[in-house]
């Protein structure tokens, strides 16, 4: 066992994920959370209840035996379920056949890596203790509970996995023998939760085996199942403006607003205004930084290095990779951090840049371009290159979710293929027509090769 002093500062998702990979390797780590433990308080903060588990973040998860036994917290979803206006319904497949993202709850994921970090002796779990400062003279860490006061605890290297607004990152800026570069954009938009409760025998209102999407165009609704018959529902608006959240102050205005935009979820939420006014509207922002990293002191993994929007469903699983990623470099480098660090930021840094520009071009997607005949019929003619040659042609989001492929790899490809398919629609206005003749397969090797 290694006599070197780690601490892995966030228990969230990513830092109890590290946290084990570090025990299994005989390292000793003290896990410190500023929330109480949600094993004994659950979920706080108004943080998303479910999300979307693909091949990323599977990945992950076998690299410490829990692959399969996470299955048991999932509800497959196939596809997307775009409802329009008038309560019409249309399903668009994910990938190939037998391809599906998981629906899983984000408590419950946190629980079961938690509940695995307690069965190692050399990793400590620490709740309730605010992360204040970082000196990284001294590799110092102070931290502040509410029932024992102030500690400054030392240790030889620090891993930052307290999230978007990691405190951790926070103390990189201010530095000042550190130069570090930051870009934080927020979106126009917030975000609010919302709750579809089960049928009186448990079951799921709408299909349980699709992300379902409302878009209208500036704004959107989504739901994702959760296991116990319900679904989450978040509704997407901007802060201000003709159709915003300022124009929502009264239970009146909320139930006109979802009863003009969203007529068929209506009958399914009654306490729609009761969870509009309990639930937070939080900000939404993608930062871009670097380095992630000062040499042989302090590394940041997950959202504390990559914070994006969530509309493409990757921010869970990007920071698994980062742990995927960081496992093999342990494996290549042992615990020569002044080789693991500036490789795992040389690596990881042009991805986590990729995937928060994907999540950004997905809202557009999802809100907008989901309903607008053209991107359907591209869309149509990319599953169908995709299907007749597969060998050099896949759909961007195949890519993103259901491959390892560097996000930075898919989202060059992903342009490619798009400048493709706008020169095939531009080429044969009738080219729906075209894909369900002979001569589909000739026309497309075209542009494919």
């Amino acid at each position: 066992m290694s006599e070197k002093k780690y601490a892995v500062v966030g228990a969230g998702l990513v830092g109890s994920l590290l946290a084990v990979i570090l025990a299994k390797r005989g390292f000793k780590a003290d896990v410190w959370e500023r929330r109480p433990d949600m094993r004994k308080n659950g979920l706080q903060g108004g943080r998303s209840i479910n999300l979307a588990l693909s091949n990323r973040g599977l990945k992950a998860l076998e690299l410490i035996g829990l692959r399969e036994e996470v299955k048991h917290l999932c509800i497959p979803m196939h596809g997307r379920e775009i409802h329009d206006e008038s309560g019409n319904t249309r399903f668009t497949q994910y990938g190939k056949d037998g391809e599906y993202i998981n629906s899983i709850s984000r408590s419950g994921l946190n629980e079961m890596l938690l509940k695995k970090a307690d069965e190692y002796s050399n990793i400590k779990l620490h709740f309730d203790e605010r992360c204040d400062d970082v000196n990284f003279i001294k590799n110092e860490i102070t931290f502040h509970s509410e029932s024992d006061g102030t500690s400054k605890n030392q240790y030889d290297i620090i891993f930052g996995t307290d999230g978007a607004f990691s405190a951790v990152r926070q103390a990189m800026t201010r530095s000042d023998r550190f130069d570090f570069e930051y870009s934080q954009n927020y979106l126009a938009h917030s975000y609010k939760e919302l709750s579809i409760p089960p049928t009186e025998d448990g079951g799921w209102r709408i299909n349980k085996n699709a992300l379902h999407i409302w878009p209208r165009k500036s704004f959107m609704m989504i739901a994702l199942p959760n296991l116990d018959g319900s679904f989450t529902c978040t509704l997407f608006l901007a802060y201000h403006g003709e159709v915003s959240f300022d124009h929502l102050k009264t239970g009146e205005e909320v139930n006109s607003f979802f009863t003009k935009y969203f007529p068929d979820v209506v009958p399914l939420m009654p306490t729609l205004v009761e969870d509009f006014f309990a639930n937070p509207t939080p900000a939404l922002a993608t930062i871009k930084c670097g380095p992630w990293y000062i040499p042989d002191k302090c590394v940041l993994l997950g959202d504390a290095a990559h914070p994006i929007v969530p509309f493409y469903g990757q921010g869970m699983n990007a920071g698994f990779e980062d742990c995927t990623y960081f496992n093999q470099l342990i494996d290549q480098f042992g615990e020569d951090w002044s080789k693991i660090f500036p490789e795992f930021y040389k690596l990881r840094k042009p991805n986590g840049d990729a995937v928060g520009d994907l999540a950004l071009m997905n809202f557009v997607e999802m809100r907008d371009l989901v309903a607008d005949p053209v991107f359907i019929l591209k869309s149509k003619i990319d599953r169908k290159i995709a299907t007749l040659f597969p060998e050099k042609w896949n759909t961007l989001y195949s890519m993103v979710t259901f491959s390892d492929m560097p996000y930075s790899e898919a989202m060059r490809l992903g342009k490619d293929h798009q400048r493709i398919l706008s020169k095939i629609v531009e080429d044969h206005k009738d080219i729906e027509n075209i894909l369900e003749t002979d001569s589909a397969r000739d026309i497309l090797q075209k542009y494919v090769n």
